[in-house]
C-alpha cells in the first residue's frame, strides 16, 4: 500500500476505529435509491433479510437504514418493467458489517432458516455472501479482513474469488454466542457493482469525473476502484452486459447511487455513459 495511505489508514484507526474503513475515506458510498414494481414487499425483505430497519417514509419512498445511518432508499414505481440482467444497471449492493463475527451471526441465522443464496466467497480482502432480492438486485453481504493484511503490488490490491471457508467463519461464535440481531450500528454500504456496457470506458469514466483510482482489474472485463486506499467503492463488469447502451428508465432497479465527498465544494449530479445518476453530497 502506498505510505500516504498507511499513514492515513493507522490515524484512522486510531481515532475511528468503530467505522468501517470504508468510510472514512475521501469519497464513500453513502446510500443507494431502488425504484421497485413493490416498494413495500421490497423493503420487508430487506429488514427481515438483511437486517436493516425501516426509518422514515417520504412520499412514496421508504428509506431503510442501520444505527442513524441510512442506506437503501425504496421507491414505489407500479407501472416499472423487470430489471434485465443484460442491460446496464445494478450487479449488487455490498452491504459491510462491523466485524467478521456479525458475518458469522448473520450466515448462522441464514443457515438455520434455510435463506437461499446465489454465493459465497472469499475475495482475500473480504468474505462476502451474496443474495438476490426478489426484484432481482443483487446483495452482497459482507466483512472486510483488517487492513493489515491485505496485499498490495504497488497501486493494484490482490483480490480473488475462492470458496468461503464457511466452518471456519462460524467458528467466530465460539469466542462471541451472540445471536443475530438485525444489522448492527456502523453498518455501511461499503462498495456497489455496477453492470456497464464496457469496463474501460467506465474506468476511464470514474477517473476523469470523480477522481478515483484503479485498484484492481479483472481483464478488460472488469474494474474496480475507490480512494483513500480502500479495496474498492465502485465496480465495474460488463460479464452479463457487454455492449449494453442507456439504461431503460422504465425499469425496476438502480435509480441513483449517492456519495460522499470530504474534498470541499457543492453537491453536484452526475450519469455515467450507461445512464446511471450518481450524485455527492459534502461529509
Amino acid at each position: 500500500m502506498p505510505r500516504l495511505w498507511r499513514s492515513m489508514l493507522q490515524r484512522t484507526e486510531t481515532e475511528m476505529s468503530d467505522v468501517p474503513f470504508a468510510v472514512t475515506t475521501p469519497i464513500r458510498v453513502a446510500k443507494v435509491g431502488l425504484k421497485a414494481k413493490d416498494a413495500e414487499s421490497l423493503a420487508a425483505y430487506y429488514q427481515d433479510i438483511v437486517g436493516l430497519r425501516e426509518m422514515a417514509r417520504r412520499g412514496s419512498i421508504i428509506v431503510l437504514g442501520a444505527g442513524d445511518r441510512e442506506l437503501l432508499e425504496i421507491e414505489q414505481f407500479s407501472a416499472a418493467r423487470p430489471d434485465d440482467p443484460r442491460s446496464a444497471g445494478l450487479y449488487h449492493t455490498a452491504f459491510l458489517l462491523p466485524s467478521r463475527g456479525d458475518l458469522a451471526r448473520w450466515s448462522r441465522q441464514a443457515i438455520d432458516r434455510h435463506l437461499p443464496i446465489s454465493g459465497a466467497s472469499d475475495h482475500l480482502v473480504s468474505e462476502a455472501i451474496y443474495l438476490t432480492d426478489p426484484e432481482g438486485n443483487g446483495i452482497e453481504i459482507y466483512a472486510d479482513r483488517p487492513q493489515d493484511a491485505w496485499q498490495w503490488n504497488g497501486s493494484e490490491i490482490t483480490m480473488s474469488t475462492r470458496q468461503l471457508n464457511v466452518p471456519d467463519l462460524l467458528g467466530e461464535l465460539e469466542r462471541d454466542t451472540r445471536a443475530w440481531g438485525g444489522a448492527p450500528a456502523n453498518t455501511v454500504i461499503g462498495h456497489v457493482h455496477l453492470r456497464v456496457g464496457n469496463a474501460a470506458e467506465a474506468e476511464s469514466w470514474w477517473h476523469r469525473e470523480l477522481g478515483l483510482d484503479t485498484v484492481h482489474t479483472y481483464g478488460d472485463k472488469a474494474v474496480f476502484l475507490s480512494t483513500g486506499g480502500y479495496h474498492h467503492h465502485i465496480g465495474a463488469n460488463s460479464w452479463q452486459s457487454p455492449r449494453a447502451g442507456k439504461r431503460d428508465r422504465d425499469r425496476t432497479g438502480l435509480a441513483w447511487i449517492e456519495l460522499e465527498d470530504t474534498r470541499g465544494g457543492t453537491s453536484k449530479s452526475f450519469e455515467d455513459p450507461w445512464g446511471t445518476a450518481i450524485r455527492t453530497v459534502a461529509a
